[in-house]
């Protein structure tokens, strides 16, 4: 598992932090704490400034 962070393209808001598989998991892992049912589900005004998934690398 892998540290994820979502932020929205235009503004650079963080959307959400945390451990996924992959961008996918990700990104619905941050939907469903929004109150959606999955990525998919977000609706397209709020994906219109564009959301970006990174994996982070924490080394220590």
């Amino acid at each position: 598992m892998s540290i994820f962070q979502i932020k929205q393209t235009k503004s650079g808001a963080v959307l959400w932090t945390g451990a996924a598989d992959d961008e996918q998991t990700a990104l619905d892992a941050m939907a469903r704490e929004a109150g959606y049912r999955d990525f998919s589900a977000i609706p397209d005004a709020i994906r219109a400034d564009g959301i970006q998934a990174s994996k982070l690398d924490l080394i220590s």
